[in-house]
């Protein structure tokens, strides 16, 4: 069975690359999941503002109006309380290049130009073998349009870009008003991936302390159905390969993933939450699914469900939001018989 697939330009053995996450701070972590079976390994993020709090624009849109609300900056860590800061990042790199056989892919998490360009350069001369760009940007600014933020996205690429001959991805977040336009344009300004979708963690709400605090969830399979859509509609339409995050679980999430059309999945949760083990049962059960159903290669399938070669096009638009909305019934109504039918009953 051929499991291979080809990712930023990369031959990979298999679909199947952990995400952005804690587990690739340690390298018997690292270890770990090249032994278990995975393709790549995108190392967790070195965040802009480890890289330079004197950023511009980040100092801009991160200290505007705090004069009136001092205690607003307390709720980022001091530099101090970062783990690791931009010198240990690239010898983490260089550290993984020597011990593993894999592909290593950088991260980068900010938001403006600034430092980005500089620790690119650094990125790839420690040794990376692609960059995966991680814009989480919350454009709270009322006076800010839609166009302005696509820039920030655009600006950023185009300057990394410029500095590096390395792949480069892009991480985004679904929120765009126009998410298939803002492809095309990635794809355009030289993307060379685009990951979907950056999980933004929300905040909650102590009513008892009165205090904004930070809360994560691991995600669950239910959460793969947004950039399963958004792959599948994509797929065919732009130049640049198509990584699907958020929602991997099993081999089943797998395979969605690339019939939607992606050409790798990305997986954090499900090692975080049950081990880097998962790597290598959910590869096992990869491999029996396609032999039952006799496909000889992951390529054979890749894209066979998305929209350009699904038998319903418009399942993925507003036709599928239709057919749910009128073909939902509550549970308790059919506990009732008040449908007048009993499920699995004729």
């Amino acid at each position: 069975m051929d499991l291979t697939t080809t990712y930023l330009g990369l031959k990979l053995k298999n679909p199947l690359i952990p995400s952005s996450s804690p587990l690739s701070r340690n390298m018997s972590s690292l270890k770990q999941m090249e032994d278990s079976g995975a393709a790549a390994i995108v190392l967790y993020s070195l965040f802009e503002e480890q890289i330079s709090l004197e950023s511009h624009t980040l100092n801009h849109y991160l200290t505007q109006g705090v004069e009136s609300f001092p205690e607003a900056l307390t709720y980022f860590p001091e530099a101090t309380e970062y783990d690791t800061g931009p010198v240990e990042y690239l010898e983490q790199i260089s550290k993984a290049k020597t011990a593993l056989d894999i592909p290593i892919i950088a991260s980068l998490n900010g938001v403006s130009t600034g430092g980005w360009v500089k620790y690119a350069r650094n990125i790839q001369e420690a040794g990376a073998d692609a960059l995966e760009l991680n814009i989480y940007y919350l454009p709270t600014d009322p006076n800010l349009s839609g166009a302005e933020v696509e820039q920030i996205y655009l600006d950023v690429l185009k300057d990394v870009k410029q500095a590096v001959d390395m792949p480069v991805a892009m991480k985004l977040s679904p929120y765009f008003s126009a998410l298939a336009n803002m492809a095309r344009q990635l794809d355009a300004g030289g993307a060379d991936g685009l990951v979907l979708f950056n999980r933004f963690y929300q905040p909650d709400l102590d009513i008892e302390n009165l205090e904004v605090v930070p809360h994560l969830l691991l995600s669950t399979s239910s959460e793969l159905r947004l950039p399963l859509r958004w792959i599948a509609i994509l797929y065919g339409r732009i130049e640049a390969d198509l990584a699907l995050t958020t929602g991997i679980h099993t081999a089943e999430d797998v395979l969605k993933g690339l019939m939607a059309g992606a050409c790798v999945t990305m997986v954090a949760s499900e090692l975080l939450r049950n081990g880097v083990v998962r790597l290598q049962e959910i590869l096992v059960d990869l491999e029996r699914w396609l032999v039952e159903y006799e496909y000889e290669s992951v390529n054979q399938l890749q894209g066979s469900l998305s929209q350009i070669n699904c038998a319903e096009p418009a399942a993925f638009e507003r036709a599928n939001y239709m057919r749910v909305l009128s073909s939902f019934a509550p549970d308790y109504l059919w506990r009732t018989g008040s449908l007048g039918v009993v499920p699995g009953g004729g």
